[in-house]
């Protein structure tokens, strides 16, 4: 059961990154209202990408607890 949820959870982070790094590639002017250029649009994009590696980080070592103890 605690890997059904440990799958739930890592399908709704995938979808929020996805939605994410749509709205960061089509957007033209950010909430700061400054035009995004491909450079200001791929340092957004670098920095969702650091935030999503360590939530990633994080459930792994959840699945290696969950692992553990079966």
């Amino acid at each position: 059961m605690k890997l059904k949820v440990w799958w739930l959870s890592n399908l709704i982070w995938l979808i929020i990154f996805s939605i994410l790094s749509f709205v960061i590639f089509i957007r033209k002017v950010d909430g700061a209202g400054t035009i995004q250029t491909p450079a200001t649009k791929l340092a957004a994009f670098i920095v969702l990408v650091i935030f999503f590696i360590f939530i990633v980080l994080i459930q792994l070592v959840l699945l290696l607890f969950v692992k553990r103890r079966k």
